[in-house]
């Protein structure tokens, strides 16, 4: 790593520590004035953004990036409008920091609480989401933490505009600049220096793939909230209503195929697969979705006259597609699409579609993920979907935040001791 480098991530790290006390104590008021004069903002310069982030996207083309890539990195109309929407709910949402478990009365005669405190700094290492630049430093900021942003090279200038639209947010609301700063060097050793800086930084969240995340994995000094893959799974019980269950698993599907949340394995019961594949992997085919399917599905399948199905390998079953690929498997009962899930899941979302409450509740007891879904598209596992207003990333480690990390995430707790004079005897 070049020495200019390590003394600029230094730097960072140093003003942002400083600043992330002035957050500390930063009142409500000033971080709602804040976040809303972003909102205005982003809206008042919506064509700007996008003209910028045309550029990204021609870059990103032109180096040979998938579809999925360029649909993660591009920014839309309606993609901004959602990120006002995203920063105008986190307005709405109650300040965690300083908020006082009820006080209770010990023996002793002291009173013992728990307060809510921001974390601190927090660092975020991400690839060719731009949006992740707003909608991580608005719940940073709302949460009263400083933040340090890098994001890929693909999306250095969709961040470098956005971070002074919200370093101006904060400017308005007289609270610190370097209290949300993006690191303008597309050198990867910065990398390398954030994720060790433990005296500046005190957790990390990646969001990209899952290279970016197994390096961390293994390199990081600084703790980190995290996900590898989002394997997600929708099952079709034997009970499950049909229309619904076509209808949630094409959405679950073909709504968006690059995020984390959208289903890349389709359990079905061997009951009702013949009534329910036929009509929903037509819909599929016709979306241009490529079909990978075990023995029982594809028996089903070419019985109705289909064609051009692929056969599964055992690595299907634990790729994240990213893309209109599906793996499909017939099983027996609940217990085997259980038992598929906890082998080959990645702890994610998992949905089950059924009538039948007795294996709803076992399967929102039993699967081991960070959110399970009973008829509902695993799409919704989102922080603004949640009503989190954004989400900073999600996380389906068990320690401190699990799913969809949202203010109450991005906080942590310190015991509080109210006296009246009492010593230990």
């Amino acid at each position: 790593m070049s020495s200019s480098i390590q003394e600029m991530m230094q730097d960072i790290g140093k003003r942002a520590r400083v600043a992330s006390r002035a957050m500390a104590r930063a009142s409500n008021e000033q971080k709602n004035q804040a976040l809303l004069h972003i909102a205005a903002a982003v809206r008042q310069q919506a064509s700007e953004i996008q003209k910028v982030n045309q550029v990204d996207v021609e870059r990103a083309k032109t180096n040979g990036q998938d579809a999925a890539f360029i649909d993660r990195l591009t920014m839309t109309s309606k993609t901004i409008e959602t990120i006002a929407l995203g920063l105008e709910q986190i307005v709405s949402l109650e300040d965690p920091i300083g908020s006082i478990a009820a006080l209770k009365k010990q023996a002793s005669g002291i009173e013992l609480g728990q307060i809510r405190v921001p974390l601190g700094v927090i660092g975020i290492i991400y690839e060719s989401r731009p949006n992740v630049t707003i909608d991580a430093a608005a719940l940073c900021l709302k949460s009263g933490n400083a933040v340090i942003l890098r994001g890929g090279s693909e999306a250095i200038d969709s961040n470098t505009l956005l971070a002074k639209i919200i370093q101006e947010g904060l400017a308005a609301a007289d609270l610190p600049k370097d209290a949300v700063q993006v690191v303008t060097t597309t050198d990867r050793s910065a990398v390398g220096e954030m994720i060790t800086m433990t005296q500046y930084i005190d957790v990390i969240v990646p969001r990209g793939g899952k290279s970016l995340i197994a390096r961390l994995m293994v390199e990081a000094r600084v703790p980190m909230i995290k996900h590898l893959d989002g394997i997600c799974h929708t099952y079709i019980d034997a009970d499950a209503d049909v229309a619904m269950a076509v209808k949630v698993c094409d959405n679950a599907k073909t709504q968006r195929y690059a995020p984390c949340n959208a289903m890349e394995t389709l359990l079905v019961n061997q009951d009702i697969a013949h009534k329910v594949l036929p009509t929903l992997c037509k819909i599929y085919q016709d979306k241009g979705v490529e079909l990978r399917v075990d023995a029982l599905t594809r028996r089903t399948l070419e019985s109705h006259g289909f064609q051009n199905l692929v056969d599964a390998k055992e690595e299907d079953w634990q790729t994240e597609y990213l893309a209109p690929i599906l793996s499909i498997k017939t099983v027996a009962n609940i217990d085997e699409a259980m038992n598929h899930i906890e082998q080959y899941g990645s702890k994610h979302t998992d949905a089950i579609i059924t009538n039948n409450e007795a294996h709803a509740a076992r399967f929102l007891r039993e699967v081991d993920s960070a959110s399970v879904m009973v008829n509902a598209s695993t799409r919704f596992a989102d922080g603004f979907e949640y009503g989190l207003g954004a989400e900073i990333g999600i996380s389906n480690d068990k320690l401190h935040a699990r799913g969809p990390v949202g203010l109450d995430g991005l906080t942590s707790l310190k015991y509080v001791v109210m006296g009246h004079g009492e010593i230990r005897t």
